[in-house]
Order: C-alpha cells, then sequence, then structure tokens
C-alpha cells in the first residue's frame, strides 16, 4: 500500500512538474490544476493513513506474535486500506469546489510547480475564509490525527518491547521496527518543514519555498523503497540474486 501511494503522489504532481522544469511551461489550466490539487492531497492523506496502519501492524507483530495471521488476515487489511482512501477522499472531496467557487482576477502565478490548496487559495480576490477554516480542520482531522495515534503506537509499541525479558529479543523487535520510523520520518519532516516556509518564511527566497515543496513531494517515494530495500531481508535477498543473475550470464 504505501509503495502505491508514493507511486500515485508522483504520479499526480509529475504532469507539471515535468512540463515546468523540462519544457519550461509556465501556464496550467484551471480545472487541471484543480483536478491534480484533489490527487495530491488525497494521496497525502492516504500516505498517512497508511503509516498509522503500518504502525498498527508493528504494534501487533511485537505484542501478539503468535496472534498475528490471525489478526491481520488478507481481509482486514484490505478493509484498512479501504478505509484510509475513503477517509482521505471524503475528507479533499470539497476542496476542488471550495476552489472553484472563488474569482481570480490579480495574479495567477503559483509558487510551486504543481498546485496545492494553500496556494491557490491565496491567489483569489475574494474572502477565503471558508477555504482556511476548511483546509485547517482537514489538516486536524487527517495530518495531527494520524501524528498523535503514530505517538500513541510507539509508545505501546515501546511498553511491549520493554515487557520482552531478553534484551537480544529487545533490540531485535525493535530493529522491525526501523524501517517504519524512516518512512515516518521521511514523510512528516518535510511536511513540517514546508509548513512552517508557509507560514513563516515569507521574506525567503522563492527557489527555497520550491525546493521544500519539491522535498516533500519526492523525497519519501525516492527514499523509501531505499530504505525498505537496505532494511527487510527478503526485497534484499531478491535485489542481490537478480544483480549476481546479471554477472553470472551469458
Amino acid at each position: 500500500m504505501l509503495a502505491a501511494t508514493d507511486l500515485s503522489l508522483s504520479l499526480s504532481s509529475m504532469p507539471t512538474m515535468i512540463s515546468v522544469h523540462w519544457f519550461n511551461w509556465r501556464s496550467v489550466i484551471l480545472d487541471a490544476c484543480i483536478t491534480q490539487m484533489f490527487f495530491i492531497h488525497t494521496f497525502g492523506g492516504v500516505e498517512s493513513g497508511v503509516l498509522v496502519a503500518m504502525a498498527f501492524d508493528r504494534f501487533v507483530a511485537i505484542r501478539f506474535p503468535l496472534y498475528y495471521a490471525t489478526i491481520l488476515t488478507h481481509g482486514v487489511i484490505r478493509n484498512i486500506g479501504a478505509a484510509v482512501l475513503l477517509r482521505s477522499v471524503a475528507a479533499v472531496l470539497p476542496v476542488p469546489f471550495l476552489i472553484k467557487r472563488l474569482p481570480f482576477c490579480h495574479s495567477n502565478i503559483l509558487s510551486h510547480a504543481y498546485c496545492l490548496h494553500q496556494d491557490a487559495m491565496k491567489l483569489a480576490c475574494a474572502d477565503t475564509r471558508v477555504n482556511s477554516i476548511y483546509g485547517l480542520l482537514a489538516v486536524i482531522f487527517i495530518i495531527v490525527l494520524d501524528a498523535l495515534i503514530l505517538l500513541v503506537s510507539y509508545i505501546l509499541i515501546l511498553q511491549a518491547v520493554l515487557s520482552i525479558a531478553s534484551q537480544e529479543e529487545r533490540l531485535k523487535a525493535l530493529n522491525t521496527c526501523l524501517s517504519h520510523i524512516c518512512a515516518v520520518l521521511l514523510f512528516y519532516v518535510p511536511l513540517i518543514g514546508m509548513t512552517l516556509i508557509h507560514r513563516f518564511g515569507k521574506h525567503l527566497s522563492p527557489i527555497v519555498h520550491t525546493l521544500m515543496a519539491n522535498i516533500y513531494l519526492l523525497l519519501p517515494p525516492v527514499l523509501n523503497p531505499v530504505v525498505y530495500s537496505v532494511r527487510t531481508k527478503q526485497i534484499r535477498r531478491r535485489i542481490v540474486r537478480i544483480f549476481c543473475k546479471d554477472r553470472i550470464g551469458p
């Protein structure tokens, strides 16, 4: 689910990023901008939800290892994925309609090479309080809530690890969480950085804003596969096998 979400998030931003950075096309149709905005925010919310689901997976694996296969069945995993997707779609669905109703009569220059709600909202020449309030509520409902759940999950995971008698088993249990912790940091650190720059860095160069926006969308999809390739034994073995085949082949 994480891989599919990363791929979808990259594909959502790729059309305008390629057109701006490779072909120097500097315009986008409003409807295309709104469509891209919907998918970027939706898959951003999905990624946050998937990280929470992965924290639950780690908690079950450490706290109830003998019941892991019976608790997290394929049906349960499908239901979790569907719930995460539906929650994100439901939260982001009003955003295109809230943007569509606004008139744009001044500068229409976006800060980034893709469309975000908070960026497009600033260009409107009308009252945007409804957009601001709804955007804040959506962020609280998805990002802030998920961050709190992740924090509580790792407190419970730490309690479960500390209850293990053997120090070697404790380290082994914590080691299984490292890939997920890296994925959480790769998602939330650029997101928090971009939010702080949007809020307090208005005096900074536009290059800084563009760089942080690109890092927010591109860093997790690029580094998550690397993290899981290095940390997951099965993936690492498969990669080594592929390269060894290429070496000894005719």
